[in-house]
């Protein structure tokens, strides 16, 4: 079969033929109809990320394919990636596709799609009329939490990126407010997009943007870590957290259990399906990997999916 395999860290994966995967007790094999290149990808493709990546392996972290004959959602098992034309998977934590969704936009939602739905309805707990903020607002991740925070319930909503048309266009999908990240006095644009405090922070960025973000808190906030975009580490000084009771809470995608997962896909899905939220994505035929992998590297906007076989 052919795959996408690294074989040097923070170098683009190369497209060739590799043998099929042989899958263990407990295991099956995915024929792959489709798999989104997440930044989470090139993290671990560094080397020096907490989520390992062998040399040399397939990379790819999640996608869409058949299982048995069983339409499905799969997280990929190192170093078998589902950047490749089958892949493995361990049986008991498939989702269900939902029917309304080709195999590219069933790919597309999925692990950042969802990070920015379980941020928000998992782990920030989000309360009626709450008004949410999210750094990184034009990323996969933030596009997803901006549209999802009235669905579930945020009263205002705080869209905060680079400024520019793809900002702007969060006015469009849900945002009441939107802030550029840069120049200065952040805390007091957000305070004043706000129309006060803010309940809830969806993080992508961390960094400045992150300490900034803290100040325009209100108290007993939480302020959601979702990613690093502006870098991994801040300068934070302690009254900026206790002073208000902040909760700065991680969130990591495989953390949340199968069951949970699984119901917000199917939701996730739903409102895809009726329009409710937008995904921008652009299918990609496998055979391309390397030069999709530059263009996440530097910024694709739209989220990129991989096309093992067939037209794109």
């Amino acid at each position: 079969m052919y795959a996408a395999v690294l074989h040097e860290y923070n170098e683009a994966p190369q497209y060739e033929e590799v043998a099929d995967p042989s899958p263990a007790a407990g295991q099956v094999v995915v024929e792959v109809g489709a798999a989104a290149l997440h930044h989470l990808d090139l993290f671990k493709a560094s080397g020096n990320f907490y989520l390992e990546q062998p040399l040399p392996s397939v990379v790819g972290t999640d996608g869409v394919g058949l299982a048995g004959g069983r339409r499905v959602y799969f997280d990929s098992i190192t170093p078998h990636g589902s950047m490749a034309e089958r892949s493995i998977a361990a049986e008991p934590e498939l989702f269900d596709v939902p029917d309304a969704l080709d195999d590219p936009t069933a790919a597309a939602i999925a692990n950042t799609g969802l990070a920015g739905w379980l941020a928000l309805s998992w782990r920030a707990g989000l309360q009626p009329g709450e008004t949410v903020a999210v750094l990184g607002a034009t990323g996969q991740v933030g596009s997803v939490a901006v549209q999802a925070a009235k669905l579930l319930g945020a009263g205002r909503v705080i869209a905060v990126s680079r400024a520019g048309e793809r900002l702007d266009r969060m006015r469009e999908r849900g945002a009441d407010a939107v802030v550029d990240v840069e120049g200065d006095d952040l805390t007091e644009r957000l305070r004043e997009a706000a129309g006060g405090d803010v309940d809830v922070t969806i993080d992508s960025l961390w960094g400045e943007p992150a300490v900034a973000a803290m100040g325009a808190a209100a108290r007993f906030g939480r302020h959601v870590q979702v990613g690093q975009l502006a870098g991994p580490s801040l300068d934070l000084s302690a009254p900026a957290i206790r002073s208000k009771s902040l909760d700065v809470r991680g969130f990591m995608g495989l953390h949340p259990g199968h069951d949970i997962r699984a119901e917000a896909y199917t939701r996730l899905g739903e409102h895809v399906a009726r329009g409710d939220i937008v995904i921008d994505f652009e299918r990609i035929a496998l055979a391309e990997v390397a030069s999709a992998w530059e263009r996440q590297r530097t910024g694709a906007g739209a989220k990129l999916v991989l096309i093992p076989k067939g037209d794109t």
